[in-house]
């Protein structure tokens, strides 16, 4: 069993081109981190530990993977993936985390999180799951991740475990 947990980046700073000419620039606003990091805890406590993880290489979803390493998976490795970029690739990205045995995190954007959590467990990327910013789902799998394979154990949104 694999379990992949797919996150969406925890909530942002505004658009703004004067701050940030770079939107892959762009930073988790403190509240944002800090809501982010009390969700992870929680998640910590309930088992939650992957052991790589895998993110876009934007800013805000950079912050966000290393809050998920510093809280549930400090011997996780972080690595930067473009498949997870804006406009995710399933399939490069699954072909990237193919030789990794044990459960994954994919840090990304909306919408892509939601239609790679939606292929993984469809086929159907067009059918996708909303994902609001720092939320988590967990697919498990009965090998490693693949279209069509995946479970959804569950979706959570920070509202409900970081209040």
């Amino acid at each position: 069993m694999t379990v992949l947990y797919i996150i969406r980046h925890a909530v942002a700073e505004e658009r703004d081109r004067e701050r940030w000419p770079d939107d892959g620039q762009r930073p988790l606003t403190e509240k944002g981190a800090a809501r982010f990091r009390k969700m992870m805890k929680r998640l910590a406590k309930r088992g939650v530990a992957p052991t790589l993880i895998a993110s876009s290489p934007l800013l805000r979803c950079r912050q966000t993977a290393e809050i998920v390493q510093e809280e549930i998976a400090a011997q996780a490795e972080v690595i930067l993936r473009d498949e997870l970029a804006p406009g995710s690739d399933l399939d490069g990205i699954l072909a990237r985390s193919a030789q990794h045995l044990g459960d994954l995190a994919w840090v990304g954007h909306a919408p892509d999180v939601g239609e790679l959590a939606a292929g993984l467990m469809s086929g159907d990327g067009a059918t996708a799951l909303h994902f609001s910013k720092g939320a988590v789902a967990a697919i498990e799998f009965d090998g490693p991740p693949r279209p069509a394979a995946g479970r959804l154990l569950w979706l959570v949104p920070p509202k409900l475990l970081a209040e």
